[in-house]
């Protein structure tokens, strides 16, 4: 059986682009030696700010911290029902038990497989039946498409509730021409490598356009600190991007626009050849994704994959088990329609090689590679 000869994702290929960049921003940072909270840190988000349109960018140091962070903010605990997919990483959810409120599950959509906002009304009805307080949807930008915001804000206003979109794979992506980071209250994002804007370890942020909501976000990310260090004036934890990650970052977002450009053109080259062959994603005629990933959705997936395999392609199952089935979650509520979608789409989906320097005749080998394996 043949190894895969194709990178899923090829990390070495944009290193080889900017090595230079990326050796003088790492020796930089070791010169001057604030290795927390240095220069840099402020200098990315402010970049950060200008590529988004986001008022406020305030990095941390993982993606799941930043959806904590949001929930503290918002003061969410018991009682609390917070509304997540079924079909997403586990850190969407993770978050909410921690702070002692309840994750309640709700389907996805199947052609965007993001969240389903018929099922979340349904979903803020049966928490209310259930004795609990909706307070917070999070919707989840998968695979690199923005969620409906347009359907799911008026939602979330009419049951007073916040909306925190999870960017941690939509970074780059839009909604009616407005880029993720200010489509919601709230965004959360992470750089975790292999994420479209990735740096060399752990690193997250939060943006947000409200001032009040940014100060917070300063506070609790180092400790609930308050006008003076030693002055804690709430309970926080420690979460801050390191200075040598935001380097880093500084160099990738220079060459972001162009890499999701690259991204984008290789995901309209995959569509029109597989899509008479095979379910392709969808993407929202209103929207643009960043395509994180690139994901088909095939009932005999593992046969599929078995035969990709043999013919040197690379491919992967995310999210192969729906939240509400995985044993730490299994016992929280869903809404009462069910999330047979979220379901459904855990046994089916299958992500191809995605990122900027895949070439033509690679693409070409994957494409050959699904048809032939159909």
């Amino acid at each position: 059986m043949s190894q895969p000869s194709i990178p899923f994702i090829d990390l070495k290929a944009q290193r080889d682009r900017i090595r230079d960049k990326i050796d003088a921003a790492i020796a930089k940072v070791i010169d001057h030696g604030a290795f927390i909270m240095g220069p840099e840190v402020g200098e990315f988000e402010s970049k950060l700010a200008d590529f988004t349109g986001a008022d406020h960018v305030l990095s941390c140091a993982n993606g799941t911290d930043a959806l904590q962070l949001v929930l503290m903010a918002e003061g969410i605990g018991p009682g609390d029902a917070v509304f997540v997919p079924a079909m997403t990483f586990v850190a969407t959810a993770e978050v909410v038990p921690l702070l002692g409120a309840t994750p309640f599950f709700v389907d996805v959509l199947p052609d965007t497989f993001n969240m389903d906002p018929n099922s979340l009304k349904q979903a803020v009805l049966d928490a209310r039946a259930q004795g609990l307080t909706p307070k917070i949807v999070i919707p989840v930008d998968l695979f690199g498409q923005p969620a409906d915001y347009d359907q799911i804000n008026p939602i979330a206003a009419e049951n007073d509730m916040i909306v925190v979109a999870d960017s941690a794979q939509g970074l780059g992506g839009s909604l009616n021409g407005v880029r993720a980071g200010k489509l919601a209250t709230w965004t959360t994002t992470s750089f975790f490598p292999a994420k479209p804007l990735g740096c060399y370890g752990d690193g997250g942020a939060v943006m947000t356009d409200d001032p009040e909501r940014a100060e917070l976000i300063k506070s609790l990310r180092v400790h609930g600190k308050g006008g003076d260090k030693y002055d804690n004036v709430r309970v926080g934890v420690n979460s801050r991007l390191d200075t040598l990650q935001a380097a880093i970052l500084i160099e990738k977002l220079a060459i972001f626009e162009d890499e999701l450009k690259a991204r984008d053109r290789i995901a309209q080259r995959y569509s029109e050849r597989l899509g008479a062959y095979i379910q392709t994603p969808r993407v929202m005629q209103k929207a643009t994704s960043s395509w994180a990933q690139y994901t088909l959705v095939h009932d005999g997936r593992d046969q599929l994959q078995a035969s990709l395999k043999e013919q040197g392609v690379p491919s992967v199952f995310y999210y192969p088990i729906a939240l509400n089935q995985q044993t730490g979650y299994a016992t929280y509520p869903c809404c009462q329609q069910g999330v047979d979608v979220s379901e459904r789409l855990a046994k089916s989906v299958i992500s191809l090689p995605m990122h900027p320097y895949l070439e033509e005749d690679a693409q070409d080998m994957i494409i050959e590679a699904v048809i032939k394996s159909l």
